[in-house]
């Protein structure tokens, strides 16, 4: 067995989430410690789940109505969403060119 892909074999998978943003709600600035910059922590509603999302900046690129996607994690009782994994989801039956 080749060393170099040992952990991804026994890493789980990402999970994936998509659907219509219903709410924001962001909290900070955050330090935890001298010199560390400061950041946010934005809770996303989506589809009635909520799912937390760390940036440095406190406003996001996504507004409240866009279809989002998305890969995230399962902390303990929350789910966190993967840094720079959010965006807009293009759906084709809805793209007029």
């Amino acid at each position: 067995m080749n060393r170099s892909n040992r952990g991804f074999s026994r890493r789980k998978p990402k999970l994936q989430g998509r659907g219509k943003l219903e709410n924001i709600a962001t909290d900070g600035p955050h330090s935890d410690w001298l010199g560390m910059p400061d950041y946010y922590i934005h809770t996303l509603t989506v589809e009635g789940e909520e799912y937390k999302y760390l940036a440095g900046a406190g406003k996001l690129d996504v507004t409240v109505g866009d279809l989002v996607c998305f890969r995230y994690q399962e902390m303990g009782t929350e789910k966190r969403i993967d840094k720079r994994s959010l965006g807009i989801a293009i759906d084709p039956a809805t793209l007029n060119l």
